[in-house]
């Protein structure tokens, strides 16, 4: 009996999750198309960029399948022919699909703002965090001496996370070279009226004040209008930095509007009942205009559920209808302190770092053995490590 074919666009959180359970049932012939040789734990990328490992933020895809049938191609994803029932990579392999599952993930939106994206660093990618992790090292060795200021424009997790541990970051660089201790001045920027906008007020003021505490400027109500080599213009008013971290915005995959799918206002992919874009196309995750869109428990959530169905479907059972599931949010903020929203219960503090190391250990292990995961983890924030330009010579 021929095998139902899937193909599975998008090495991330819900594309990975979709295909360990699909791949495990004999029924299936599953095709992974990832434009990456690894899967990303965005989470920690903030981490990767101030001085732990790359190992924390990512895995590569042949060490998860590696007991596995799976056909594991990299490649990007660029036409999906409907009629014929394929998808057509950009250098022209044909992959044709019973099923096709996309989840591709969110591009980086610079909002037309000058300069930004010749300019700013980010932390979207593991060579995304060892650029920036690179150029700390080499503007303090070079000028022996911080940069005038640290800027993070954008209020949410990744802002806030990053900003709180900048800091320490930098001090421990200038330690291990011999230079003399200077204030860091960091700010972080953020257009809405207050940081973490999409959470409650009393969460976002518990946030706010803790990082005022650790010495970050917290500009709210900041809108960034351009950005040069050495300044950006903030509220109309300049800033002189050359260190400029955007973590502000991202926009759906182009390689929707691109194929015709039906966008949201918001630009995300209409879906159905069951996640579905039209016949026998799924869009999970980030891509789907779906409650809590854009988080990894959801994207994980979605590949099970996705995964689940096409397993009911070819036991000629009924598909199950999708529901949602509320994330339990929890954003880091400096060294033992996070703030937690768990179904709108709320704590704050080193109970709130714990909750997120285990986010972290669940997070591994949805794609890693859990004594792996754990092993990993724990000698990443028992052993950070020094990237190699900060080696004393």
């Amino acid at each position: 009996m021929a095998k139902y074919k899937v193909v599975i666009v998008g090495g991330g959180f819900g594309g990975i999750k979709a295909a360990l359970k699909l791949c495990k049932n004999h029924k299936f012939e599953v095709t992974l198309i990832s434009d990456h040789p690894d899967f990303r734990y965005y989470p920690t990328l903030y981490e990767t960029a101030t001085g732990r490992r790359g190992s924390i933020s990512s895995i590569p895809l042949k060490e998860i399948f590696s007991r596995l049938p799976i056909n594991l191609v990299q490649a990007t994803a660029e036409n999906v022919d409907r009629h014929n029932r394929t998808i057509t990579t950009t250098d022209k392999t044909v992959i044709n699909y019973d099923a096709l599952i996309l989840a591709l993930g969110v591009k980086t939106n610079y909002f037309h703002i000058e300069g930004l994206e010749e300019y700013s660093y980010g932390i979207k990618s593991q060579d995304d965090a060892q650029r920036l992790k690179d150029h700390l090292h080499k503007q303090i060795i070079e000028d022996k001496k911080p940069d005038l200021n640290y800027v993070i424009v954008g209020g949410g997790p990744t802002g806030i996370e990053l900003a709180g541990v900048l800091p320490h970051y930098i001090r421990k660089i200038m330690k291990s070279h011999d230079i003399e201790s200077t204030n860091i001045h960091v700010d972080l920027v953020e257009a809405a009226p207050r940081l973490l906008p999409r959470s409650s007020k009393k969460l976002s003021k518990k946030v706010t004040n803790h990082l005022t505490k650790l010495g970050i400027k917290v500009m709210v109500g900041a809108a960034v209008q351009a950005e040069s080599a050495d300044t950006l213009t903030v509220n109309r008013k300049p800033i002189r930095s050359h260190t400029v971290i955007w973590t502000a915005g991202v926009t759906n995959n182009p390689f929707y509007s691109e194929n015709n799918f039906q966008l949201s206002d918001k630009g995300k992919v209409r879906v159905d009942q069951y996640l579905q874009a039209e016949p026998g196309i799924y869009v999970i995750g980030d891509n789907a205009d779906t409650p809590f869109s854009g988080m990894a428990q959801t994207a994980i959530h979605d590949g099970n559920y996705i995964a689940d169905n096409l397993i009911r479907m070819i036991s000629k059972k009924t598909p199950k209808i999708y529901k949602a599931k509320r994330p339990i949010y929890v954003f880091s903020a400096g060294d033992n302190w996070a703030a937690v929203d768990w179904s709108g219960i709320e704590f704050f503090g080193i109970l709130g770092n714990w909750i997120r190391r285990l986010a972290d250990l669940d997070g591994f292990h949805n794609y890693e053995p859990l004594k792996l995961a754990a092993g990993k983890l724990v000698q990443e924030y028992e052993n950070e490590e020094n990237c190699t330009i900060c080696t004393k010579k």
